[in-house]
């Protein structure tokens, strides 16, 4: 919940101070990008643009974090009950 709240404040804040949009536009801008769906708003200038692309690689990255964060314990749980192993590189069960 840090991690999101941290993302959508940096968000906010980029779409409002370079973009000049309010509170709520930025935070609905913040909020579309953070969670995959795109823009809302037609971005006007330069300084926007850039900050928009490098606000969606953020964003595309911590989404992979998180998802990593919250599914690990579940894969790891999948693994124990087939009883899966790792190989070593001699083909043996990894200790």
């Amino acid at each position: 919940m840090l991690l999101v709240g941290v993302s959508l404040g940096i968000g906010m804040c980029g779409y409002h101070f370079l973009e000049r949009l309010s509170w709520i536009d930025a935070l609905y801008n913040a909020s579309m990008i953070l969670t995959g769906m795109g823009p809302a708003d037609t971005l006007r200038t330069a300084a926007g643009k850039l900050f928009a692309s490098g606000y969606a690689l953020f964003s595309g990255v911590v989404f992979l974090t998180t998802a990593a964060v919250l599914f690990s314990p579940v894969f790891h749980r999948f693994l124990h009950r087939f009883h899966l192993e790792v190989a070593d590189d001699d083909g043996g069960p990894k200790e």
